[in-house]
């Protein structure tokens, strides 16, 4: 691939179109072999000599989180190529005041026809990395958003420094911010709106066979979102085979799901009767078992029309084989948007004074789910103990902030119980 090809000139960079990491091809004088912010002397504790490869080294820490790779590989992906074809500058050379203008530029990126997918088409389809109209960006980044991409950026830099291949971090002079006011739920849905979720997916039409698959899907993933609590990601990267029984101290049998997670961590999520027996309603709607086989590795969420036949597996298809693609996080994260958008219309339906709960389901995700969840237990008084371990925090000052009550019943309680009684 020559040099015009690839999106760049000699010596000076021109927007076409910015390329993947895996095929970018980037010339010479841009690689950041002689950046100004290169380290000298003989202490680089890595082999790379130019920023692509140093990148490379820096990801190759989390190439067996997936998750995690990709969020970092996008956001240093995102800034090495704007720093090629916006500032004709590898990325070794970047200063303070490069990155403060990268900041203002995620706000927004232009032109859209370079940086963003389908801008033309009103924006944000995904393509495959090898598409040729695969773009970095599917829109501009909220306030928060950016917020990550700076932190994933100051730990690439950071590590840079301190792996000897950059002398400096130039985002180490950001404003320091103030400590943030503790945080507080607001992607949940109260109990009842979330009751309306539920009423909404069980009047889901089945008239046909793909109508009735794609309802028993929907629930069973609402269920495994909900009862579970998993993130989005663990639905696509955990089987059913990691579900398992075991009797307790008393003799009971009581089944428990092992999720692979955040961090690549384990945790144990209890495997509840309400959950073992939506999984079972799902599993027979494919045409498969009630209960899985140790081991087994079906994913926990189908494509429809990709039922595994349970009597014609073979042990080896079982046990050590992966006979199904999971569902990619983007399928998993339209079907519950999808979801919460019918029922956002669904109950619009029913006055305008339903507006402002429809338009926070319209707003919806995954994770509001999980939020949900622990709000919901904790206001049900369970040991926020349990909580923590369900979902797998590091800490009780992370799942302290499911402490949520509604504000109404908050102010009556407070009325009611709280009095001086002069």
């Amino acid at each position: 691939m020559s040099d015009t090809e690839s999106g760049f000139e000699y010596g000076h960079a021109v927007a076409l179109r910015p390329a993947p990491l895996e095929s970018i091809a980037i010339p010479p004088a841009l690689d950041g072999r002689t950046g100004a912010n290169r380290a000298t002397g003989a202490r680089a504790q890595i082999a790379a000599d130019n920023d692509l490869d140093a990148i490379r080294a820096w990801l190759a820490r989390v190439a067996d989180t997936p998750t995690t790779f990709e969020c970092y590989r996008k956001e240093a992906e995102r800034l090495l190529l704007w720093s090629l074809v916006e500032l004709g500058k590898p990325l070794s050379s970047l200063t303070h005041e490069d990155c403060l203008r990268y900041q203002r530029f995620l706000t927004d990126p232009q032109p859209a026809a370079t940086w963003v997918a389908n801008a033309g088409a009103g924006g944000g389809r995904k393509h495959p990395r090898g598409d040729p109209r695969w773009r970095p960006f599917h829109g501009p980044l909220s306030p928060a958003s950016i917020r990550q991409a700076t932190v994933i950026l100051n730990v690439l830099f950071s590590w840079l420094v301190q792996a000897g291949y950059l002398a400096g971090n130039p985002l180490a002079l950001s404003r320091r911010r103030a400590p943030r006011a503790a945080a507080r739920i607001i992607r949940y849905l109260e109990p009842g709106v979330w009751q309306h979720v539920k009423d909404f997916i069980a009047s889901m039409p089945q008239d046909t066979a793909r109508a009735r698959a794609h309802y028993h899907r929907v629930r069973w993933l609402f269920t495994l979102l909900y009862l579970g609590g998993l993130r989005i990601a663990e639905v696509g990267g955990n089987t059913m085979g990691q579900f398992f029984v075991r009797r307790d101290a008393d003799g009971a049998m009581r089944w428990w799901l092992t999720v692979r997670g955040k961090g690549d961590k384990e945790r144990l999520v209890p495997a509840t009767r309400e959950l073992m027996a939506e999984l079972s309603r799902y599993r027979q709607s494919l045409g498969m078992t009630a209960l899985p086989s140790p081991g087994e590795q079906t994913p926990l969420l189908l494509p429809i029309g990709k039922t595994p036949d349970a009597t014609a597996m073979s042990d080896r298809d079982t046990h050590s084989g992966a006979p199904h693609r999971p569902l990619t996080r983007a399928a998993v994260h339209s079907i519950v948007k999808t979801t919460f958008a019918g029922a956002a219309a669904r109950l619009r339906e029913c006055g305008p004074e339903t507006e402002g709960r429809a338009a926070l389901l319209e707003s919806a995700s995954a994770h509001w789910l999980r939020h949900s969840a622990g709000s919901h237990m904790a206001d049900n008084k369970v040991d926020l103990r349990h909580v923590r371990d369900n979902f797998g925090h590091a800490s009780l000052t992370t799942t302290s902030i499911y402490l949520h009550v509604d504000e109404d019943r908050r102010h009556k309680e407070t009325d009611d119980r709280h009095r001086i009684d002069w």
